[in-house]
C-alpha cells in the first residue's frame, strides 16, 4: 500500500505540474492570441470570461460524474483534452476554432481541477499528514515554467503553434502514462452510499460548506487582483518603468511556490487553522503595503507578502472540505471548486471598477478586507486534533481503495 500511495502521489503531482504549465501558456499569451485571431478589445473580455464560466460548469458536471466513475478516470481523460484544446488555440486561424478550443479548454479545466483536488484530498487522508500544499506548490512550479516558455515564445516572436506543440508532445504522453498510478479513495458504490448518509446534497451540508466557499472566493479575488492589476498598478500608480512593472507577478509566483513548499511543514507543526490565520494576516498586510506604498520597490514588497500569504488558503480550503465531509469529499471538493472561478470572475472587474470610480490605492483595500474575513471562518479549518491535542493528521489508509490500474 505504501508503494501504491507513493506512486499515486508522484503521478498526481505531475498532473498538477502539467496543468500549471498549460494554464500559464494560455493566459500569458493572450495578446498573441488576440492578434492571431483578430479579436477586438471589446470582444476579448467575453472570450476570457467564458473560460471560467465553462470551467464552473465542468466542475458541476464532475460532481455528478464521479458518482458513476472514479475521479482518476475523469482526470485521466480531461487532462489530454486541456492540452489538445491549448494546441487547438495555437493551430487555428478562424474565430470559430478559437471559440471551440476555449470552450473545450474551459469545460475540461473544470473537470481537471475538481478531479485533481479530489484525489489530492483522498491521498492526504491516506497519508495521515498534510501533503496538499505540496501538490499546489508543484502547480506553481508549472506556472513558472509555462510563463517562462511563454516569455521565450514572445521574445523570439514564435508562432503560437511552435510554442505550444513541443509542450503538448512532451506532457500529453507523460500524463497518460502517469495516470496508470492514480489512486482513488474507494469504490464508487461505497462513496455514493457515504454521500447519501452525509447529506451531501442537502441544505444543511451546504450551510456547513459555505464558509469554505467564501474563503475560496476571497482568496481568488486576491489572486486575480495580483495577476491582472499588479503591472498596471506599479506603472501607473507607483511610477515604475515598464520593465519593472513586469516583475511583481513573477515575484508573486516565486513566493507562492516557496510558501506552498514550506506550508505542509507548518500545518504538521502548528495545525491547519493556525497556518490559514497566518496566511490571511500576511496577505492583508501585503495589500496594506501595496495600497500605501510610496514607490515601486515598497509596492513590490507588498506583492511579495501577498504571494506568501495567499498561497496557503486555497490548498487548505480543499483539505478542510475533505475533513468536513469524509464520506462525501468528492462532492464537497467539486462544489468548492466552483468558487475558484467565481472569485476569478469577480476580482479583476471589481478592482478595475473601484479604481476608476475611486482610486486604485483604495481599491486594493477591498481584497484586503475580504481576506481578513477569512479569520472569522478559521475554525472551519480545525481538525479534531487541533481542538483536543495530539497529532494534526492521523492515517486513514483504510479509506483508500485500489489504484486506477488495479493495484
Amino acid at each position: 500500500m505504501t508503494d501504491v500511495l507513493r506512486r499515486g502521489r508522484a503521478a498526481l503531482a505531475f498532473s498538477f505540474f502539467a496543468q500549471g504549465v498549460a494554464f500559464a501558456l494560455l493566459v500569458t499569451r493572450i495578446p498573441a492570441i488576440q492578434d492571431r485571431y483578430g479579436v477586438s478589445d471589446a470582444l476579448l473580455p467575453a472570450f476570457l470570461a467564458a473560460v471560467p464560466v465553462l470551467a464552473g460548469l465542468g466542475s458541476v458536471c464532475t460532481e455528478q460524474l464521479v458518482k458513476r466513475v472514479p475521479p482518476s478516470r475523469v482526470l485521466r481523460w480531461s487532462q489530454p483534452v486541456v492540452l489538445l484544446a491549448l494546441l487547438g488555440v495555437g493551430a487555428g486561424e478562424h474565430m470559430v476554432v478559437l471559440g471551440v478550443s476555449l470552450a473545450a479548454f474551459g469545460l475540461a479545466v473544470g473537470a481537471l481541477d475538481a478531479s485533481m483536488n479530489m484525489l489530492g484530498v483522498s491521498l492526504q487522508r491516506a497519508y495521515g499528514r498534510s501533503i496538499m500544499l505540496g501538490f499546489h506548490a508543484v502547480y506553481s512550479l508549472g506556472g513558472i515554467a509555462g510563463a517562462s516558455l511563454a516569455w521565450v515564445g514572445a521574445h523570439w516572436e514564435l508562432p503560437l503553434l511552435v510554442s505550444y506543440l513541443p509542450v503538448v508532445v512532451v506532457l500529453l504522453p507523460a500524463a497518460l502514462v502517469g495516470s496508470r498510478w492514480y489512486v482513488d479513495a474507494g469504490p464508487v458504490e461505497e462513496k455514493r452510499e457515504n454521500a447519501v448518509e452525509a447529506g451531501a446534497g442537502g441544505s444543511v451540508a451546504f450551510a456547513m460548506l459555505l464558509p469554505l466557499c467564501l474563503v475560496m472566493c476571497f482568496a481568488y479575488i486576491g489572486d486575480s487582483t495580483v495577476s491582472n492589476w499588479s503591472a498596471k498598478y506599479l506603472q501607473d500608480v507607483l511610477g515604475s518603468s515598464e520593465q519593472l512593472a513586469t516583475v511583481p507577478y513573477n515575484v508573486y509566483m516565486v513566493t507562492t511556490l516557496i510558501g506552498r513548499s514550506l506550508g505542509d511543514f507548518g500545518v504538521r507543526r502548528f495545525g491547519a487553522a493556525a497556518v490559514v490565520r497566518a496566511g490571511a494576516l500576511v496577505a492583508a498586510v501585503g495589500f496594506a503595503v501595496v495600497a500605501g506604498a510610496p514607490g515601486a520597490w515598497v509596492g513590490m514588497l507588498g506583492f511579495t507578502l501577498l504571494g506568501l500569504g495567499l498561497c496557503v488558503l486555497v490548498p487548505q480550503t480543499f483539505a478542510a472540505a475533505g475533513r468536513l465531509f469524509p464520506g462525501a469529499s468528492d462532492a464537497a471538493v467539486a462544489r468548492l471548486n466552483i468558487f475558484n472561478y467565481v472569485g476569478f470572475l469577480i476580482g479583476s472587474p471589481l478592482v478595475g471598477a473601484l479604481g476608476d470610480l475611486w482610486s486604485y490605492r483604495g481599491a486594493m483595500l477591498v481584497p484586503m478586507v475580504l481576506v481578513l474575513v477569512t479569520l472569522v471562518y478559521a475554525r472551519s479549518f480545525e481538525t479534531e486534533s487541533d481542538r483536543y491535542g495530539g497529532k494534526h493528521e492521523r492515517p486513514r489508509t483504510a479509506d483508500v481503495g485500489r489504484g486506477s490500474n488495479g493495484l
